[in-house]
């Protein structure tokens, strides 16, 4: 499903890059190549129907990489460390219980003298 998006991405790339370019422009760019056509887009000419084009491929290319980017981080959302299993497959041990206490005793006062 993304290498479709990401494809199709890259058409509108493309496809968005042209349209901007057959406007026409105050040094007239590559819209000079679009004279002999004026007829088939009305009687303003392509600048109507560039500027409509223009602005659905831009709305569609915003589209395409919202939903490419919800789709890379859905796909992504586990860690590579959830899959990792020691070598010999054995489980870790955990540390063992002990219920005696590891601390040594208090030390005990030395019995009094007795005077006798």
């Amino acid at each position: 499903m993304t290498s479709t998006l990401l494809i199709v991405q890259i058409v509108l790339a493309i496809a968005i890059t042209i349209a901007v370019l057959l406007q026409k422009s105050s040094s007239i760019g590559l819209g000079a190549y679009s004279g002999s056509n004026e007829s088939v887009f009305g009687a303003k000419g392509p600048t109507g129907f560039l500027a409509k084009l223009t602005f659905t491929l831009a709305f569609a290319f915003i589209v395409n990489t919202l939903v490419l980017g919800y789709l890379y981080t859905e796909s992504n959302s586990a860690s590579v460390t959830d899959s990792i299993t020691p070598a010999n497959n054995m489980a870790v041990p955990s540390a063992p219980v002990t219920t005696e206490s590891s601390a040594p005793a208090a030390p005990t006062a030395p019995a009094a003298p007795s005077e006798n």
